[in-house]
C-alpha cells in the first residue's frame, strides 16, 4: 500500500508518497521524476492532476493500492475561494495581501504568507476575527504545523506571516511579541571539491547546460539570479557579472572567470539567445526544475553521491575562495549577503580551518614519541602502556 499526504516542502504544496522501503517502488517513483525527500523521508511530486493521475497508472503498474484518506482529512488553502472561508475571513486576507504589498514583499513572500495565514484562518473558521487570540496561534502550531510535519523552516514562515497578519489586525487579542518561532537548522552546507566541480562540469555534454552550471559555480549565483541574467548583465572587459534584483531587491557585480569566458561566447554565438541569456521556449526564461533535472543527471555520471542543488554550487564556490585565502568581507559581497554572520557559516566547512587545528589524539601520541625517544613508532593498534 502506498499512503499519500499532502505536505509543505520548498514553498509549495506536494504530495507526498510513503511506503516501506521496497526498491522496486522506490526505482519507479524515480523514474517517473519523483523527489525524494530527507526532511519528510517520503518521495513527493508536485501538487497538480497530472501527478495524481501518474500515481493512479504507477500504483496500477505495481499493483499497489493507494490509501488518499490522508489527504481527504487535509485541508489546503492554495486555491481558497471564497466559500471557504467566511466572509470576514476572506476579507482579512485579501487586506492583508494589500498590506503586504504595501510592504513591497516579493511575489512569492505574498503568495506564502497568504496561504498560511490562510491556513490559519481555515482552522479557525469557528472564530470571529476579533475573538483570536494566543492560544488560537498556539494550537495552529501544535494541530497543524507540527502533526503534519511541517519543516522548521515553514514553521518559521507561518510564524512571520502571523505576525505580519496580527501587525495589521491590532485589535485582535494576539501580542505580535509573544509569537514564539522555533530555533533554525544549524545544517551545515553540502560542499563540493574542486574536483568533483571540474568532472561535473566535463560530464556534462550540453553546452547550454554546461555552460549554465558553471556560471552557478564561477560567479556564486543563486538559481534565480543566472535565469534573470541578460545577455547584457555580461562584461568581458571588466570580469563582471551584474546580478539585477537579487534577494533582497538589490543589486551587485559578482567576478567573472577568464577560464569561462571561451565557453560563454560559444554558447551565446550557437544559441544566439535574444535577451534572457538562458531561453527555454523563445523569449521565455529557463525553468529552475529543469536545471535540477539535468544537474542530478550529471552527477549521476560523474559518479558523485552527494545530494546535490545549484545552490551546492554557490556553497562550493564560497568555500573554495575561503581556502584560497579570499577575506570573509569580499566573499561577503561576491554573495550578496546583508549580514557577515551568514557568509560566517562557511568557516566551519572550509578545510583549510580545519586542516590548521591539530587532531588532541595526534597531540597526544606526539608528547609520549617526544617524552620516550626509543619507541618513535609507537601504534595504537597495541597497549602502549606496557
Amino acid at each position: 500500500m502506498i499512503r499519500l499526504k499532502k505536505i509543505w516542502h520548498r514553498g509549495a504544496f506536494r504530495i507526498a508518497a510513503f511506503f516501506p522501503y521496497d526498491p522496486r517502488v522506490a526505482s519507479k517513483f524515480k523514474s517517473v521524476g519523483a523527489t525524494f525527500s530527507k526532511t519528510h523521508k517520503c518521495w513527493y511530486l508536485s501538487n497538480t492532476s497530472s501527478s495524481k493521475r501518474l500515481l493512479m497508472n504507477l500504483a496500477k503498474d505495481l499493483n499497489l493500492r493507494l490509501d488518499y484518506s490522508e489527504i481527504k482529512k487535509q485541508r489546503s488553502t492554495s486555491n481558497l475561494k471564497k466559500s471557504d472561508l467566511p466572509l470576514e475571513h476572506h476579507k482579512a486576507i485579501e487586506r492583508y495581501k494589500l498590506y503586504l504589498k504595501g510592504q513591497r514583499k516579493s511575489k512569492s513572500t505574498v503568495s506564502t504568507y497568504s496561504n498560511f495565514v490562510g491556513l490559519f484562518l481555515k482552522f479557525n473558521d469557528h472564530k470571529a476575527l476579533m475573538d483570536l487570540d494566543q492560544r488560537c496561534v498556539e494550537r495552529f502550531a501544535e494541530q497543524v504545523l507540527a502533526r503534519r510535519s511541517y519543516s522548521i523552516s515553514s514553521h518559521r514562515q507561518a510564524m512571520n506571516a502571523l505576525k505580519h497578519f496580527f501587525k495589521l489586525n491590532s485589535e485582535c487579542n494576539v501580542l505580535v511579541e509573544s509569537i514564539e518561532m522555533p530555533k533554525k537548522d544549524r545544517k551545515l552546507p553540502t560542499v563540493l571539491s574542486s574536483e568533483e566541480v571540474l568532472s561535473l562540469l566535463q560530464v556534462t555534454r550540453n553546452l547550454k547546460h554546461r555552460c549554465l552550471l558553471a556560471l552557478l559555480y564561477s560567479c556564486g549565483l543563486r538559481v534565480g539570479e543566472v535565469l534573470k541574467l541578460k545577455k547584457s548583465d555580461i562584461d568581458f572587459d571588466r570580469h563582471t557579472v551584474y546580478v539585477r534584483n537579487a534577494k533582497g531587491r538589490k543589486d551587485r557585480h559578482t567576478s567573472l572567470g577568464e577560464s569561462i569566458q571561451p565557453l560563454l561566447i560559444n554558447y551565446v554565438r550557437t544559441y544566439a539567445p535574444c535577451e534572457l541569456l538562458f531561453e527555454g521556449e523563445p523569449g521565455k526564461a529557463y525553468s529552475a526544475s529543469s536545471v535540477r533535472a539535468f544537474l542530478k543527471r550529471s552527477c549521476k555520471l560523474a559518479g558523485i553521491t552527494k545530494r546535490v542543488t545549484p545552490h551546492t554550487l554557490r556553497h562550493s564556490f564560497a568555500t573554495h575562495l575561503l581556502e584560497n585565502g579570499v577575506d570573509l568581507r569580499y566573499i561577503q559581497d561576491l554573495l550578496g549577503h546583508s549580514r557577515p554572520e551568514t557568509t560566517m557559516i562557511y568557516t566551519h566547512v572550509t578545510e583549510r580551518s580545519l586542516s590548521a587545528i591539530q587532531n588532541p589524539l595526534d597531540a597526544a601520541v606526539t608528547k609520549y614519541r617526544q617524552r620516550d625517544k626509543n619507541d618513535k613508532n609507537m601504534r595504537l593498534s597495541r597497549n602502549i602502556f606496557r
